[in-house]
């Protein structure tokens, strides 16, 4: 009996077999061979804006409030008008009076400081609060210049509107009531009668009674002389202008 011849395959490198090796070549060969797949192209995608999306506030949801601060501003300090005790002064409606004292009084439950004024040709007093004294218009004496100014205003001509004499005296009052002594001389000039001119009537007569009171006080006390010397002065200025 002859024995069979065991032929073992030859191996490759790294413990291949032939056949392996074989194959692998092959394929690397294909591979080699055949030509690059091109790559399919996408579909194009319009280019959209972003959208913002909002949520929805829900109703109990609290609101935010955005808060300014803001510094707190002072109240502008009031100054106290610059009287004192045995001032002269003007009060628009009444003319010229002394301040007597300077009281507190207590006015529907509020504390008030009061000029008390003194009107001894009217023999009448009148209590003034500080904080409304310049507002309502009350004032110092004139100075020597205004004085000269109103004494010059009486040298001049009258001058009187063509008007109805009820509105003529209505703005006559108002000027007396002003207590500018400018404008109560005005009312003097306006309404003084020469003896060649015709007579006042009574409402004229009356007026402008008050006005030279008015303007002879003041000229009174700025010159420190009497009143009925005050009256003469203004009296001497009338009649050079006639």
């Amino acid at each position: 009996m002859t024995a069979k011849k065991i032929v073992k395959p030859a191996s490759g490198k790294g413990g291949k077999s032939a056949a392996a090796a074989k194959a692998g070549s092959k394929v690397a060969a294909t591979a080699k061979a055949a030509p690059h797949a091109k790559a399919t192209p996408l579909p194009k995608v319009a280019a959209t804006k972003p959208v913002a999306v909002v949520a929805p506030i829900k109703s109990g949801a609290p609101k935010i409030v955005h808060k300014v601060e803001t510094k707190p501003v002072a109240p502008p300090v009031k100054k106290k008008p610059d009287f004192r005790t045995n001032d002269w002064v003007v009060y628009p409606a009444h003319g010229v009076g002394r301040i007597i004292s300077v009281v507190e009084q207590e006015v529907a439950g509020i504390k008030l400081e009061l000029f008390v004024i003194n009107f001894d040709r009217d023999k009448m007093t009148l209590r003034v609060p500080v904080a409304k004294a310049t507002s309502i218009g009350m004032r110092r004496l004139s100075s020597p210049d205004i004085v000269a100014n109103a004494l010059n205003t009486l040298k001049g001509r009258a001058r009187i509107k063509r008007t109805m004499w009820s509105r003529r005296a209505q703005e006559y009052e108002a000027k007396i009531n002003s207590g500018d002594l400018i404008s109560i001389a005005e009312v003097v000039r306006d309404l003084h009668r020469a003896s060649g001119q015709p007579e006042q009537s009574y409402s004229e007569r009356q007026l402008y009674e008050a006005a030279l009171g008015r303007m002879a006080r003041e000229v009174a006390a700025v010159e420190r002389i009497d009143e009925d010397a005050a009256v003469k002065r203004l009296e001497t200025a009338l009649q050079r202008a006639a």
